[in-house]
């Protein structure tokens, strides 16, 4: 075993570490600030559960890119949604971030995570697609059972991610679901 190459990704593991500090504007269900991280997990959780819903997908490419989408955040953090008009260098901010963040792994490995999050960020493929419907669900899903803050925009959710969440009848099905629970909420606000 090399152990320059070890210590590379050990390194490498501790930085990504700074991910579980990178709060969200979402609440979860006690109204602590949702990590970046544990959306990052959810979202794994949510492509697992509905593998059989899914299609002729690679499943494993789908989860590589779940884990890698949002990796680059742990350098400058989270721009909610709502914000994210304002920061139309976001997606390369994120990018230049992943590749400091990889910056000690060994090329190759360096290189699988940026082709990942380009496929990603791309939404070349079917599985990055999906990896894009199931990232704004997710996002709705946690806004609809967190304990948000009073001011919390609601009204946004009904139209965040259609461009993704519109593309199959299960994406769709998921997001009237989510969408009634979401105005709900608002009515309840109101």
């Amino acid at each position: 075993m090399n152990s320059e190459l070890l210590r590379g990704r050990l390194e490498f593991l501790r930085e990504a570490e700074k991910l579980k500090d990178v709060l969200r504007s979402a609440h979860t269900s006690s109204g602590r600030q949702e990590s970046t991280a544990e959306h990052s997990w959810r979202l794994c959780l949510m492509a697992l559960l509905f593998e059989d819903q899914l299609g002729d997908l690679d499943l494993l490419q789908v989860l590589k890119m779940c884990i890698v989408h949002d990796l680059g955040e742990a350098i400058h953090g989270d721009i909610p949604a709502v914000e994210q008009g304002a920061h139309p260098d976001k997606s390369q901010q994120e990018r230049e971030d992943l590749q400091f963040l990889a910056r000690t792994l060994d090329a190759p490995a360096r290189q699988r995570l940026l082709d990942l999050w380009d496929e990603y960020e791309g939404a070349v493929s079917t599985e990055a697609r999906t990896v894009k419907a199931l990232d704004k669900l997710e996002t709705l899903l946690q806004h609809t059972q967190g304990q948000n803050p009073a001011d919390f925009d609601y009204r946004f959710n009904l139209d965040y991610g259609r461009r993704y969440t519109s593309a199959t009848p299960l994406f769709q099905a998921l997001r009237e679901q989510i969408d009634a629970d979401t105005q709900r909420r608002l009515d309840a606000a109101e």
